[in-house]
């Protein structure tokens, strides 16, 4: 089947070289046009050199010839024996059709002597200039001078203090006599034929060669596919420490930051993704907020632990001023969407928060008791509890985190710490006693009421009177043997509901 392939590309090839010696013209009184010039929409693509292309214009069928910079030209006579080609301006205007053009970008170059003029607009007729170029419309007289690197030759200086310098050009002197200017090429055109034959069949065998080679290297990939892809992940995740990058390796992985998942007051968090097909989170600090503390805390703290219910630290930057912390990408969010209603309390059901609930203590009893110093968090809330695609939780943002040891019961605190509303007592003020790992406690039972009873209910109790809120007022049904009044379906849903609320109550007291 190879053979007959390769007749028909030798016949086609055959008829292609046929087409492109073919002689076409634009008009009956057009010149001659065939290679190396090629006609558009006449010959084929491949006929002719590069920039030797023509085309016919539209409206009086002349021979049109583009050059760089939208310089369009009209072509009347071609001498193939000489290389010669003869232009005219269709404006009849060549000292204002050639000033952007530059013949070093093309083939062709003036056949004439060419000189270096400057041309000046002046508000009235001036004597002394070289010439005076009169196929501008309306304004100013405008006029040419010989001139060389500044130095202009003219005999009236002082009549030159009105005129403005317009551009320099480089022309033969024919250009300001409104008559055809001729250009000049150099390439070889003989045997063109042959030389074009070869080079495609040249290019034919060499692609018959690479699909070949492609051929056996794709198999040879695809069998060792699957090992490779399993490896490098493998690698990444073997480290025990965070990897450092570079800012230019963060705007790689994130694609230019082109993902945004995130804003927030500690900066931006874009969707980004490693080598290995491992998706990340990677959250730009604002370098303009706090003195580094955070970023020290985040690195020296997340970036040396390991637990199921802890995120997962891939790597940072610290490049000049810009900083940057690279997560584990977890596709659910944060748990601030689901405790913000009963409609998303209801769409995971009580049995999930309750999985959710027992995730996140095991995530704080880790960090309290399962590290070499136990680490206390200082700001646990929804915001900060991710899920992953199972909606298992992970705690994350360890930016106003504290190491202290284990046998430590009291933690010594200059400044305030945490968010309103789960904040404990002890740290806003020291009248309610001393700080510790209790804090973190304090926080995870109003987590746990929000869960119960969602934020939105917790707002309107709050705003409907100054005596109240809603962890008092849970406790007051509880005590009383009240319903909580929030969506039950059946009795299991309703006993899960009083367990987290009970122990939401017991941590905050």
């Amino acid at each position: 089947m190879s053979i007959y392939f390769f007749l028909f590309f030798l016949l086609s090839l055959s008829t292609a070289q046929d087409d492109c010696s073919t002689t076409k013209t634009c008009s009956d009184h057009g010149p001659p046009i065939h290679f190396p010039f090629r006609l558009k929409n006449h010959h084929p693509q491949h006929c002719g050199y590069h920039g030797f292309d023509l085309s016919c214009s539209p409206n009086n069928n002349a021979t049109v010839l583009d050059l760089p910079n939208s310089v369009k030209v009209l072509v009347t006579h071609i001498d193939y024996k000489s290389r010669l080609i003869q232009i005219k301006d269709p404006n009849s205007c060549f000292p204002q059709q050639l000033q952007n053009l530059h013949l070093s970008a093309t083939p062709f170059q003036f056949a004439n002597f060419t000189y270096n003029f400057s041309l000046f607009s002046c508000p009235s007729t001036k004597l002394g200039f070289s010439f005076s170029v009169t196929c501008f419309s309306g304004g100013p007289e405008v006029y040419a001078e010989y001139g060389e690197g500044g130095i202009y030759y003219y005999y009236d200086l002082p009549k030159m203090l009105s005129c403005r310098k317009m551009y320099d050009l480089s022309v033969p002197i024919e250009a300001f006599h409104q008559a055809d200017l001729q250009l000049k090429w150099h390439h070889r055109v003989e045997g063109h034929g042959l030389e074009i034959a070869c080079v495609t069949l040249g290019s034919f065998l060499l692609l018959v060669i690479f699909i070949a080679m492609y051929w056996f290297y794709r198999q040879k990939k695809i069998k060792r596919k699957d090992h490779l892809k399993i490896e490098r992940f493998m690698e990444d995740y073997r480290a025990l420490k965070p990897a450092r990058y570079s800012y230019a390796d963060i705007k790689k992985i994130t694609n230019q930051f082109k993902d945004k998942v995130g804003q927030g007051g500690y900066g931006t968090v874009y969707r980004g993704q490693l080598s290995n097909d491992v998706y990340v989170a990677v959250k730009i600090l604002n370098s303009t907020k706090g003195n580094g503390e955070e970023f020290i805390n985040e690195v020296g703290i997340i970036g040396t632990i390991h637990h199921v219910n802890v995120v997962r630290l891939v790597g940072y930057c610290a490049d000049g001023f810009r900083r940057a912390l690279i997560y584990e990408f977890l596709p659910n969010d944060s748990l601030e969407k689901f405790a913000s209603s009963d409609r998303d309390n209801r769409l995971l059901g009580w049995k999930k928060l309750l999985e959710i609930a027992m995730g996140i203590a095991k995530g704080i009893e880790y960090l309290h008791q399962g590290c070499d110093q136990q680490i206390l968090h200082f700001d646990i809330k929804p915001h900060n509890i991710l899920l992953d695609e199972n909606l298992n939780p992970k705690i994350t943002d360890f930016g106003l985190a504290k190491l202290c040891s284990k046998e430590q019961s009291v933690v010594s605190m200059t400044t305030a710490r945490g968010t309103i509303g789960y904040i404990a007592p002890e740290v806003f003020s020291r009248n309610f006693g001393n700080v510790s790992y209790k804090s973190d406690i304090y926080s995870f039972g109003m987590l746990l009421l929000e869960m119960v009873g969602g934020k939105k209910n917790f707002n309107v109790m709050v705003n409907s009177t100054n005596q109240i809120y809603f962890p008092e007022w849970i406790y007051n049904r509880l005590d009383s043997g009240e319903e909580l009044g929030i969506h039950i379906q059946d009795e299991g849903d309703a006993k899960m509901a009083k367990k987290l609320a009970i122990v939401g109550l017991w941590c905050i007291q």
